[in-house]
């Protein structure tokens, strides 16, 4: 409650961390080939600028910086929507928002399991209120947006545990929903991509529960091994997601801390033999050539460092990483869709999925943003203006599953 005072009190080293942010964008890559750029380095200023911000009140001890941080994305509240019941709910405890078209339906609608993005530390209901909003308006489904509970005050698996509870409540209760037990699909984007496929595998196997019809992962986050792949090379500096970033949100969610930073980034925290079982899908090999032209170059190997593996062993857990599970799961995985951008650190790991799950025989649909960026999707009607590349991905998802 009192943020929006301190904001007030602190304009001066407000505009001071704004001169500080512009001063240094030229450092940040913004390809002239990504959509809307001058509105993107606009956005990107203003991220920058809060957390510029940010560490000046952590410093003088008034909040942290993660804190600002959540506080500044929240968002306004929207008003209520004339085609849609909206209500706060808990499942197994874990805060939900239901939307619920408001027209009459024939039959039973399909059920959508929305899990937020924002590296496991932001996001919110009211972050994504407006992607939610959109995605049952305009595929005339039940959506269930799930509030995980945020690193680094909860780490792994605790978010991933929220919304498996989540999703395990929903399948239980589909009726009272209106909801078609074959009809049930899990999504989400950027870490709410990899929940989304963690949960999406829990679930594989079951048979008490219905099964999932289909997972949708939009520009997902799939593992830890290697932060060096093509994508991570050619798109370390664009926003909305840095290289070092990818790896801090990683660390923060596994440990609560990002200790060994430059230690991941650089590969030292995977055995070799470990390095060498999963080459077989974590490889730049099995990326297809036409996403490697733009400077990509073979690295020289690291030395592993024992102490650091002890550290982050988790990564090989396929909750965590979840491009690492055995393929006697993988096959059993529902119809999926994924979505990736050019420009984006965490292309490869979608495209990584996209094989895997094509060899094991899962029907894939993909969808590529050429000019796409990591985060556009939740910027596709930002603050006033557009992204047009966000709404052509909203909406493929939304055709997506118009066809289930």
């Amino acid at each position: 409650a009192l943020l929006p005072a301190l904001l007030l009190l602190l304009l001066p080293l407000a505009a001071l961390a704004a001169a500080a942010v512009l001063l240094g964008l030229p450092g940040y890559d913004i390809p002239p080939g990504v959509n809307q750029p001058a509105k993107l380095r606009l956005v990107l200023t203003v991220l920058l600028g809060t957390a510029a911000l940010g560490r000046i009140l952590e410093k003088t001890g008034l909040c942290s910086q993660i804190t600002f941080g959540r506080y500044v994305r929240q968002g306004r509240k929207l008003g209520l929507d004339p085609k849609l019941f909206i209500q706060d709910l808990q499942f197994k405890e874990v805060p939900v928002r239901v939307y619920q078209p408001k027209a009459t339906s024939d039959g039973p609608r399909r059920g959508i399991l929305f899990f937020h993005g924002g590296g496991w530390v932001f996001g919110s209901l009211d972050t994504y209120e407006k992607v939610c909003r959109y995605l049952s308006r305009e595929s005339d489904s039940v959506v269930v947006s799930v509030q995980y509970r945020l690193a680094p005050e909860h780490k792994y698996p605790a978010a991933y545990e929220d919304c498996l509870n989540a999703t395990q409540h929903f399948l239980q209760h589909l009726e009272h929903y209106g909801v078609d037990p074959a009809r049930v699909t899990v999504c989400g984007d950027s870490a709410g991509g990899n929940l989304a496929a963690a949960v999406s595998q829990t679930l594989a196997g079951r048979s008490d529960l219905p099964r999932l019809r289909a997972q949708i992962l939009i520009y997902p986050g799939l593992q830890a091994l290697d932060f060096n792949l093509p994508s991570y090379q050619q798109n370390r500096g664009v926003p909305l997601l840095f290289r070092e970033r990818a790896a801090f949100f990683a660390l923060l969610y596994l440990n609560g801390d990002a200790l060994h930073m430059q230690e991941v980034l650089e590969g030292s925290h995977i055995p070799p033999d470990m390095r060498l079982k999963y080459r077989k899908w974590v490889s730049p090999d099995n990326i297809p050539e036409e996403f490697k032209v733009r400077g990509v170059k073979p690295l020289r190997p690291t030395d592993f460092i024992a102490e650091v593996y002890e550290t982050v062993k988790r990564f090989c857990e396929p909750n965590l990483c979840p491009l690492l599970a055995e393929d006697s799961v993988v096959h059993q995985l529902p119809e999926s869709f994924i979505l990736t951008c050019e420009y984006d650190v965490l292309r490869d790991d979608g495209l990584l999925y996209k094989k895997r799950l094509e060899d094991n025989g899962v029907r894939v649909t993909w969808y590529h943003l050429e000019d796409g960026f990591h985060g556009i999707i939740s910027l596709y009607d930002y603050c006033g203006f557009s992204f047009p590349s966000g709404k052509r991905g909203l909406d493929s998802v939304v055709n997506f599953l118009k066809s289930l």
